[in-house]
């Protein structure tokens, strides 16, 4: 006669489904779905500052990590605490399982932010935007209008500028609202001459008919205005957020010869992003490992990645293309929306669930 099996504790039960539920959180997050919040307003009004949303792993393919040695379901830090939640005494080389598809233009992506160096490739800070170049294409921005290989780009529907609002009147929270402008997205003059205001196209057209408002003007940066902090060197080439380009975004085995107006252009990413343990240019002349550089072919693809909120956004324009192993997956759909300027039940965007992201 067999011992009967002897009855597990409730403290060991409670430890059996807390390391199960662990492991199987864990492995959704990495191959399949990762939940994400929108902190910012780069994406208004596509993305609202409190939308939550899944980021599918699998349109992409599903990396495989590069810093294994992680505790389980953190990125960056140990919750609650400034103490990393990782060590970085093992990085594997970047690999990614077969995908649905390849990112496509205009395709909303979340990524790692590629300027954060201080962090290994995979536990740099989140970022969401729009990819409006792929590997292979020109981007050129005229007068805030972005162009693709000499064609208009895609305008989301909901894309944001900034404008001055020009009125003698003290214009309250609740008129904005009003015309879905919200209290972020808005900024009195210090000379109480007007406002300088974020909003869509459609809630200007609103606005320029309202008896309160005198004029509207969308704010453009002039087109022979050099502005340093533009990638790769604004005042070099005499770009702003507004205009710059034509400029080529990198694709694997692409060969460029390394003229000075190239390595203007890609030395920077040459240096950051190619693997490469020695980058220098020195006389305009590119140096890999100490070795003079006359051409030069590119280990993976790229991205140019912008938000809709086109004058309130961090993006490609500032710190340049998106790295191949730095996509982590696709913007897929909303399953809860907070707006925080309300209370209670009015919190809620219902209208918002379940909505698809484009």
């Amino acid at each position: 006669m067999t011992e009967e099996k002897k009855k597990k504790s409730a403290v060991r039960e409670w430890a059996d489904a807390l390391i199960f539920a662990v492991i199987a959180a864990s492995l959704i997050r990495w191959l399949l779905l990762e939940p994400f919040t929108i902190p910012t307003a780069s994406m208004e009004k596509s993305l609202l500052v409190g939308d939550f949303l899944f980021v599918s792993k699998m349109h992409y393919g599903t990396r495989i990590p590069r810093t294994p040695l992680q505790i389980p379901l953190t990125h960056q830090k140990i919750w609650g605490t400034n103490a990393n939640s990782y060590v970085d005494w093992i990085q594997l080389p970047y690999m990614r399982l077969p995908g649905f598809t390849k990112v496509k233009r205009n395709d909303v992506v979340v990524f790692n932010y590629p300027a954060e160096y201080e962090f290994p490739v995979d536990l740099k800070t989140n970022y969401i935007k729009r990819a409006v170049a792929i590997p292979g294409d020109e981007i050129e921005i005229v007068g805030t209008q972005v162009f693709i290989n000499g064609e208009p780009g895609y305008k989301p529907e909901e894309m944001q500028y900034s404008y001055d609002v020009m009125t003698d009147r003290n214009l309250s929270a609740d008129f904005f609202s009003d015309y879905g402008i919200n209290p972020e997205s808005f900024m009195p003059f210090s000379n109480g001459s007007g406002y300088m205001v974020m909003a869509t196209e459609e809630s200007i057209d609103r606005l320029r008919k309202s008896p309160a408002v005198g004029s509207v003007t969308m704010r453009v940066e002039r087109q022979d205005l050099g502005d340093p902090r533009v990638f790769p060197d604004g005042a070099y080439f005499g770009w702003n957020k507004d205009n710059m380009g034509p400029l080529t975004i990198p694709a694997e085995g692409w060969t460029i010869e390394m003229d000075p107006d190239n390595i203007a252009k890609y030395a920077f990413t040459i240096e950051k992003y190619e693997g490469h343990e020695n980058v220098e240019v020195r006389d305009n002349e590119l140096y890999i490992d100490g070795q003079k550089v006359t051409s030069y072919t590119f280990k993976q693809d790229y991205y140019f990645m912008m938000g809709d909120n086109r004058h309130d956004s961090l993006d490609s324009r500032y710190w340049g293309f998106v790295p191949e192993d730095h996509i982590v997956g696709k913007a897929w759909f909303l399953w809860l929306s907070l707006d925080k300027h309300k209370s209670m039940f009015n919190k809620i965007r219902w209208s918002r669930f379940f909505n698809s992201i484009n």
